[in-house]
């Protein structure tokens, strides 16, 4: 799969400073991310971080479909489909361990990321949108973490922000892989702006003609310029979906036992097609991600964002390795015939041992690829 990045710094008017646009070029593939792709993006984050005339990021997707759909899934499949234990070891610690770098990067960023979520955000574009400091949708916008469907888990830093939204909403998101549109991702606080998508251009010139240079605090000046435009979308909002059932949702979710929460969701009353989709999503998704996810956001809130990228870089190696993801992917992209054949058949089957062995670090403290990661 082909893709890159554009590049440009917007010039500001009478003086020094530039805006930095970054587009993520791949949109026959819903804009996902190739290895390149977050190579090129990390490094010239890097690069404007010190650079003091640079005073916002504004990034985007190639296109109206997507911001991004996700990570280079399809690459993945082959490495595992085709090459041995210890290839798909090096390839998949080396994609995570770039693509978790830059998602701490793009959290830890010392100047405004503004993420443009039109369309399409999910998986790795959530990792790269729920990372940045203003997190714009557009009435048009999807968010999902859908990995439930491949084989994976909820990662690119899911472990730390689905765990720090409204008890039991994380956990329900990661086991269905629910579509949240633009104005639940408000209400659930996974979305700060809604824009209208004919106001980017507006959005990029008001961003140009700011004064940067008598500004003391510049995110919020950029929240100010974003709550400019909130005003203007209220007659192009989408009817409220998983909001109504938000009292619902977290009863299901507050269940000790992940059994118990599975037949609490299917429990939910109502014939809406998202809530339908939600309960197919769960219980045709793999068992075994559902185990993961139940631990991740039972047993791991208190980690640190860094801890929170290593525990799951140590879960995507495993997961490669283990088969489950690869044969989600074969089912739902490669083959398309809707049919994975999971390790186990339900939730009660899941071995123990098995989830143990997907948390377990084939890495000490000291080689582990991300050991530094939040201390430098």
């Amino acid at each position: 799969m082909s893709g890159n990045v554009h590049f440009v710094e917007l010039p500001c008017s009478g003086s020094p400073h530039k805006i930095g646009l970054v587009t993520l070029n791949n949109e026959a593939s819903l804009n996902a991310l190739t290895f390149d792709m977050l190579v090129s993006l990390k490094e010239q984050l890097t690069l404007w971080h010190d650079d003091d005339e640079l005073v916002c990021v504004v990034l985007e997707g190639e296109g109206s479909k997507a911001f991004c759909a996700g990570g280079d899934v399809r690459t993945m499949y082959s490495v595992m489909n085709e090459s041995s234990e210890a290839d798909i070891e090096a390839f998949c610690s080396t994609y995570f361990s770039v693509e978790y770098e830059c998602d701490y990067l793009i959290h830890t960023y010392c100047k405004p990321i503004i993420a443009w979520g039109q369309g399409i955000v999910m998986g790795g574009g959530m990792g790269l949108y729920m990372a940045s400091s203003h997190k714009v949708v557009t009435p048009d916008s999807r968010l999902a973490m859908p990995e439930v469907s491949i084989g994976l888990f909820p990662d690119v830093g899911a472990t730390w922000f689905l765990n720090r939204l409204d008890q039991g909403i994380g956990l329900f998101l990661g086991l269905t892989g629910t579509m949240v549109n633009a104005t639940d991702a408000i209400a659930l606080h996974l979305a700060d702006h809604m824009v209208l998508v004919n106001h980017r251009e507006s959005l990029l010139e008001q961003l140009q003609v700011a004064d940067w240079d008598c500004v003391e605090d510049t995110y919020e000046v950029v929240t100010e310029i974003l709550e400019g435009f909130d005003s203007q979308v209220e007659t192009e909002k989408p009817p409220a979906q998983i909001t109504p059932y938000f009292n619902h949702i977290q009863h299901a979710c507050a269940a000790e036992q992940l059994p118990d929460v599975i037949d609490r969701i299917l429990a939910l009353a109502g014939d809406e097609a998202w809530l339908v989709n939600a309960k197919s999503s769960m219980t045709s998704g793999s068992p075994i991600t559902a185990h993961i996810c139940f631990r991740q956001m039972t047993q791991y809130q208190q980690l640190s964002l860094a801890e929170c990228f290593r525990l799951e870089l140590v879960l995507a190696v495993n997961s490669s390795l283990l088969g489950e993801f690869k044969e989600g992917v074969r089912a739902r992209l490669i083959d398309k015939d809707g049919e994975p054949n999971w390790r186990y058949s339900t939730i009660e089957q899941v071995d123990v041992t098995c989830i143990n062995q997907l948390f377990t670090s084939i890495w000490d403290d000291e080689s582990h690829p991300l050991a530094k990661l939040g201390h430098y």
